[in-house]
């Protein structure tokens, strides 16, 4: 469907160089936008933007701290002089330290909230004036389950994708009179490199998620894919303010 069609149009794809971010790169990639994926790993990353380029996409690998503001603003310049335009920006770096809470250190919880909050909020700013100035755009800030519910280790990553959620409104407020679409997709528990970790630290971690997921199974890379077209999209057009959740309906149950 054309309305799906994302020919012409340069994502950002922070964190994109593996896991979700990957996947979701990739599917915009298929839909016909040209990528830009922004990480610290470089090794990591220009593998990842090769492999795009393998299946006939227009990638490229941009090493960035996301945390900071100079390094953030000449990365997004550098995109929009590369590609032309900044068109859709998907926010997806992000880091979670799982410790009781009288056990964090500040420095860790800085740690959290600037990679995964303060990151986003950079970016969003870096990229509205590309936006405004194309007529629109899209913005994927991708939060988590943890945005609304909660557990004992989970007291920064909570309070960094808790913010991701309200800021997300706040943009989507802010931006609407510009056809500057911005939403949020909230993760339940998904097979990638953070999770295989958070298993190894949470006893009964996979029987709980198992037990607990309607689906009765962990969500897997691949199933970001439509979701973020979608929200990418002219599809999603009359759509700002939301938040996706995409966990095998993990979060429904009381």
């Amino acid at each position: 469907m054309t309305m799906f069609d994302l020919t012409g149009k340069t994502a950002i794809v922070t964190g994109g160089n593996g896991g979700i971010g990957f996947a979701m790169a990739a599917a915009l990639a298929e839909a016909g936008a040209a990528l830009a994926l922004v990480a610290r790993d470089a090794g990591k990353g220009e593998k990842a933007a090769d492999m795009l380029c393998s299946r006939g996409s227009d990638a490229a690998f941009y090493a960035a701290d996301v945390t900071d503001e100079t390094s953030v603003r000449m990365t997004v310049d550098a995109v929009a002089t590369r590609f032309g335009s900044v068109d859709i920006l998907i926010n997806n770096a992000g880091i979670a330290i799982r410790k009781r809470p009288e056990d964090y250190s500040l420095v860790e919880w800085h740690k959290v909230l600037d990679t995964n909050l303060t990151s986003a909020f950079l970016m969003c700013h870096a990229v509205y004036p590309h936006m405004r100035e194309a007529g629109g755009g899209k913005i994927v800030n991708i939060g988590s389950i943890m945005s609304h519910l909660a557990a004992p280790f989970t007291v920064a990553y909570s309070a960094s994708k808790g913010g991701l959620v309200q800021m997300t409104k706040a943009l989507a407020t802010a931006w609407a009179t510009d056809n500057i679409q911005v939403n949020a997709i909230l993760p339940g528990w998904i097979e990638t490199d953070l999770t295989v970790a958070a298993r190894a630290q949470v006893d009964g971690l996979h029987d709980n998620v198992m037990r607990r997921t309607p689906a009765k199974r962990w969500g897997a890379p691949e199933d970001f894919k439509g979701p973020v077209v979608f929200l990418s999209s002219s599809a999603s057009n009359f759509v700002t303010g939301t938040q996706l959740l995409v966990d095998g309906g993990y979060s429904a149950l009381a």
